[in-house]
This record gives structure tokens, C-alpha cells and sequence, in this order.
């Protein structure tokens, strides 16, 4: 991940966001509404079609460049769709009471650009939800039945409903939607890949420019899901390691980095370190001796920052990850990393006629660290490399490096290891498989690491455990988030969403993959974890957000913690991950509840546990302790709060 805080946005203390009801995506994509916790799912999208609906382009997570700004109980999001769709878009969500909510958006169409075959607000209706639904037009027109049924399996055509109408209804036995228009609207109702997808007509289809507003008001009512959930724990078979809560330390914003990253340090057990070998100011100009000038005194003063970083984090026990980004101008094919016109950086490979400069060139800063700043680097990297930020590799050159800088490494004394991966995201598995089975690479990999950006399905993140137990080393989440672009939009780094969601990746991650440690992107002033502080031009008081609390709480896992087996039904309402440090009878329990108020009932505790000593982070609380519960027979019953974060730490007598 890269980024500098340069936003004009302020970051808002959001107490009012405890009550807000829609939950809204930083790019404009209503996921549903909360009704006492649980979230009622409502799914929408601006979609822009190609004539004839042939083809739809939606709004989702990188997608577009967007903006996101709350004021009060109202969100609004600017919507600049990717070249070469000329559609420009602003949305405003406002919670409008309970189980409600509506939406203005209003779309400009410049013109110009691939064919236009119109712009809509989409809805998607999953199959498991809607199948055998009925949907109800008022006023429709060409006047119709009152009720269309959606078919309960899948049918041939692709097309079911397609009329104007003011006010249109969709009801299911469990879900029930009601949207309002200000005017009269087209509605179509298609088959999608997860069920049904409505698109309601904003901006109509045609070549020249134009725009056009509309208003929906959306009503959402269902079931909300109470019942009482059942948490089995297995503390007999402990799997990996879990050293706890890391942290990447990329020195960025120099006038807000140092007040977070004292207080991060000052209130977080951090348990790993990653950062930065700034290798342009290290050695700009190829024909000097990078290592005999930092030994006779001249250090560029990001080298040096950086360095005091490492060894800052070094005398506090961690293991350090060293990870570079830009390359200098000399080392890459194409010249120096720069963005494009669409704002993604250039990709820049290594020169293969400078390898052996390349090579000679980062040993002498690792080396150079140790010597001066008496820090040896557990592992380094090149940062997501996969995609070339900003260095790109192919898997097979992926590999190579790995053994020329591995045995390079060792040749100077340098116990330093190689990361395997440093991915963007956990889905490019098979960009690790040539290092994964060439014995010469192995030799030299410190442990297996991806990041979290963009989620993961629990498939990859068992690819990612499995492929660290072939080499029998440790997994690591590098960089831990959940939206990669938040930078632009930071205001949602205060909504109570955000924060639940980030959370609850990492329980699924620690539960799944079981990595070593996950490192937060960042424990800087970049994607911070606190407010004010002049942090995204905030000037009050510095102070813990919620991320800060939720973080806190996971980092408060005792050290020399195994990961242990446990499972939790009602999902995806809940999301667990246990661990156990077995040697001082030490077991943790996290829970996330993302729905509704609930009990659950925590079994498999060893018996000489008798008390669980109880922690909540939610919207009211950061990291609160609560009424400790009684342990009889290893069963537990924990009172589970709306959408909240609750850790359980129980102490064998």
C-alpha cells in the first residue's frame, strides 16, 4: 500500500453514527439498513449500461474515483465512473427513521464516450432471499398484473419485469422492500449471477450530454435475527503461532506521524514491525558506493528516519519486515515509478542487466542497518509486486530474487530471510507457487506473506494457511485494512461500519489462515487509527477512534498464544477466533456480533477455567470491561451486544 495524507476532508468524531441506521460504502453502495443491530440487506449500486442492458458497469470498491462526507445523518457521495464512461454522479443517503432511508442521486452524462445505454440505480435481490418473491408495481405502465412472481429456480429468460411506475414493492416471506419515487420511474427487474438484479431508471439512454435527478425512498422491513448462538471451542488441538498485533511504520506524513505512532506505541502491545528501505535516497546515483558513503557520514535523511524507525521498533522486541517501494531510476526498466492519467502508478520491473548492482545495492543497506542501528531484518520485500507497486515481478522472477538476494544475505552474515508474496491482496495465490516449489528458494524464505486489501474468501485464505505449512514457516498479513483507497475518502474511517468490518475480516483471517501476526495499515498518520490531532486537517485533541479500541482489544491477546479450533453458528451474523498460550493456561475468545443483540453460549473451555473476564468495543464503548462470567463445567454464557466486538480471556486456576 502507498499513500500520503494530503486530504482536505476532516475526520468527524461521528458519535451520531452509533444510531445511523443506512450502512453506506464509501463509494456510494447501500449494503442495507440496521434495525436493532441487524442489518436488514438492501444492496445498491449506480450502473451504467450499454444500449440494450447488454452490459452494466456498477460501483464497487475501486472501481471509481469517489468522495465520501457525512454531516449529521446524511451521506453524500461524488461518483466519477473510470474512463471511457462519461458519468458523473452525486449521491445523498439520509437515515430517515427506522428501517428507512433515502436516496437523491442525480447523474450527468457528458457526452461523448462509448455508447450510452443509460444510468440507473441498481438493487440486488440475492436468490436465497428473494426466489419465489412477488414484486408489486403501483401504477404501472403498460398496466400489468398487480403481482409479478420471481421464479424460485433459475429459468432460461433473462428479463422478467420492465415498466414505469411510482412506487414499487418487493416482498419475500423474511425481507420486505418498499421504494417510493418522486416521479415515474423505470423498472426492471433481471436475473443476475446471486438471484435478481432491479435497475431503476435515472439518466435515459442517448448520445449527447444530459443529466437528471431523482429521488427514492426506501422502507425495509424483516425478521430480526435474536436468537441465541452456540460457540464450541477445541483447546485440545492448538495449530500456529499467534505473536499478536503488528504494525507498518512507513514514515510518510512528518508532521502528524510522530504524536500517532507515540501513542500507538505508547498503548498497543505491537508484537511486529514493518518498514521502509527508501532505496531511491539509499543509492540515486549507480556509480557511487552506497555503504562507503554511509560509513563515512553522508545519509540522505529518509534513510536515516528509517533506519531510526527499525531500531526503534527493534529494541522492543519485534521482528522487523523491510519492504521497499520506488526503485531508483537506474535499477528499473521505463525510468522512475510515476502515476498515469487514471492514477495508478507505473509499473516498473527490474532492469535484468543491473541484477548484480541490484543485489549488491540492498544487501549493503540491510548490512548497513545492523553495523549502525544494531537492527538485523527479520524478512524483506519488495511491496506488492504482483501488481508493481511499484516494483513488478512475475512469479518467476519472484522466485529468482528470492535466491539471488537470499544468497547474497548470507554471504555477508545477514540472517535476514526473504518474504514470499508481499501480495496486494490474498487472491494471487499462484503468484507464489514457482518460489513455493523450488528447493533453491526455499532455503531462503522467512515466511509467506499477502495483504488484506479487497477481502478474501475463506477458500484463499486456506490456500494461504496451507501453503505456509508445505514450507512448515510462519504466514503473515503484511498490510492489514480493508479498502485500499480510503485515503481519498477519509472521513469513513470514523463510521462505526468501517471499523466492524475491518475487525471482522481479521477474526476470520486468524481464524482461517492463522497467521503469525497481522500488520495494520498503519500504525502512522496514515489510515489512522486516531483523530484530531491535525490528522486529515482535524484539529482537535488526539484521540482513539474506534478502529483504535477494536485493535486494542485483539492486540490484549497474551503472547505465546496458539491458535485454537473453534466454530460459531448463525452466520455470517458471528464471527469467532480463539487462541490458547496452553503453557500459562491462558485461553482468549473474540466475537464479533454483526447483527442484533443475542446470548451465546461459549462451550469446550478446559475445566479449570472458571471465570471469563469480559471486554466490549461498540459504538458507546472502547475496550469497556464488563461484568466477568462464571465458567461452570467449561460452559459460558456471554450476553453479546448489537454490532459490537467482545473478547473473552479466561485464566486456568
Amino acid at each position: 500500500m502507498i499513500r500520503t495524507i494530503g486530504s482536505a476532508f476532516l475526520l468527524l468524531a461521528c458519535s451520531f453514527a452509533a444510531s445511523a441506521q443506512p450502512e453506506v460504502m464509501a463509494w456510494g453502495n447501500l449494503t442495507g439498513i440496521r434495525v436493532e443491530g441487524h442489518l436488514l440487506e438492501l444492496a445498491t449500486s449506480l450502473c451504467v449500461a450499454q444500449p440494450g442492458l447488454t452490459a452494466l458497469t456498477c460501483t464497487a470498491r475501486e472501481k471509481q474515483q469517489n468522495t465520501y462526507a457525512r454531516k449529521g445523518k446524511v451521506e453524500t457521495v461524488t461518483v466519477q465512473m473510470r474512463p471511457p464512461l462519461q458519468v458523473h454522479a452525486t449521491e445523498t443517503i439520509e437515515d430517515t427513521g427506522n428501517g428507512k432511508a433515502k436516496i437523491e442521486l442525480e447523474v450527468t452524462h457528458a457526452g461523448g464516450g462509448p455508447p450510452f445505454g443509460g444510468a440507473f440505480l441498481g438493487i440486488d435481490l440475492p436468490a436465497a432471499t428473494f426466489a419465489g418473491a412477488l414484486v408489486e408495481l403501483t401504477e404501472p405502465d403498460p398496466v400489468s398484473d398487480a403481482l409479478t412472481p420471481l421464479p424460485p429456480d433459475r429459468p432460461e429468460q433473462s428479463e422478467y419485469l420492465r415498466a414505469t411506475a411510482t412506487r414499487a414493492q418487493f416482498v419475500s416471506p423474511s425481507r420486505q422492500i418498499e421504494v417510493i419515487f418522486n416521479q415515474p420511474t423505470l423498472v426492471v427487474v433481471r436475473r443476475s449471477d446471486s438471484g435478481f438484479r432491479v435497475l431503476l431508471g435515472v439518466l435515459p439512454a442517448g448520445a449527447a450530454a444530459q443529466a437528471s435527478k431523482r429521488s427514492f425512498a426506501f422502507k425495509v422491513t424483516g425478521t430480526i435475527d435474536h436468537r441465541p448462538v452456540e460457540i464450541t471451542l477445541d483447546a485440545a488441538h492448538p495449530g500456529q503461532l499467534f505473536d499478536g498485533l503488528g504494525g507498518n511504520f512507513r514514515l510518510q506524513n512528518p508532521r502528524t506521524d510522530p504524536q500517532v505512532i507515540d501513542y500507538n506505541l505508547d498503548n498497543l502491545r505491537v508484537a511486529w514491525g514493518r518498514v521502509e528501505l527508501p532505496w531511491s535516497f539509499w543509492h540515486p546515483d549507480e556509480s557511487t558506493d552506497p555503504l562507503a558513503a554511509a560509513r563515512a557520514g553522508t545519509l540522505a535523511p529518509q534513510v536515516q528516519q528509517a533506519m531510526e524507525m527499525a531500531r526503534r521498533l527493534a529494541r522492543k522486541g519485534m521482528p522487523i519486515i523491510v519492504s521497499a517501494w520506488q526503485a531508483p531510476p537506474w535499477a528499473v526498466l521505463g525510468g522512475p515509478a510515476r502515476r498515469g492519467g487514471n492514477g495508478v502508478p507505473q509499473r516498473s520491473p527490474l532492469n535484468p542487466a543491473k541484477m548484480e548492482r541490484i543485489r549488491d545495492s540492498l544487501t549493503a543497506y540491510l548490512l548497513f542497518l545492523k553495523e549502525n542501528y544494531g537492527v538485523e531484518a527479520a524478512m524483506f520485500s519488495f511491496n506488492e509486486s504482483d501488481i508493481g507497486i511499484n516494483v513488478l515481478q512475475t512469479p518467476r522472477q519472484h522466485a529468482d530474487l528470492i535466491k539471488t538476494l537470499g544468497a547474497s544475505f548470507a554471504r555477508k552474515g545477514l540472517a535476514t530471510k526473504l518474504a514470499l508474496g508481499d501480495t496486494s491482496d490474498a487472491n494471487p495465490v499462484d503468484f507464489i507457487k514457482p518460489a513455493l516449489h523450488d528447493a533453491e528458494a526455499a532455503k531462503y524464505i522467512g515466511a509467506i506473506d499477502f495483504h488484506s486489501w479487497r477481502g478474501c474468501t475463506d477458500d484463499k485464505l486456506s490456500q494461504w494457511r496451507d501453503a505456509a505449512r508445505e514450507l512448515n514457516l510462519p504466514l503473515v498479513v503484511a498490510e492489514g485494512s480493508t479498502d485500499a483507497a480510503a485515503w481519498r475518502y477519509p472521513q469513513i474511517f470514523a463510521e462505526q461500519s468501517f471499523a466492524l468490518y475491518e475487525i471482522n475480516l481479521y477474526l476470520r483471517i486468524l481464524s482461517i489462515a492463522q497467521p503469525r501476526s497481522i500488520l495494520q495499515w498503519q500504525l502512522t498518520a496514515d489510515y489512522s487509527l486516531l483523530g484530531g490531532g491535525g490528522i486529515f486537517n482535524d484539529d482537535r485533541p488526539l484521540h482513539p477512534t474506534r478502529r483504535f479500541w477494536n485493535l486494542k482489544q485483539l492486540a490484549s491477546t497474551p503472547a505465546r498464544s496458539f491458535s485454537l479450533p473453534v466454530a460459531c453458528d448463525r452466520q455470517p451474523n458471528l464471527t469467532c477466533a480463539a487462541f490458547g498460550n496452553i503453557a500459562e493456561g491462558l485461553y482468549t475468545v473474540h466475537i464479533v456480533n454483526n447483527g442484533a443483540a443475542r446470548t451465546a453460549t461459549l462451550e469446550g473451555l478446559p475445566g479449570s477455567v472458571s471465570q471469563l473476564r469480559v471486554w466490549v468495543t461498540d459504538a458507546q464503548r472502547g475496550m469497556e470491561e464488563s461484568v466477568a462470567v462464571p465458567v461452570i463445567a467449561g460452559a459460558a454464557k456471554v450476553p453479546l451486544p448489537a454490532t459490537s466486538y467482545t473478547t473473552l480471556i479466561g485464566a486456568s486456576q
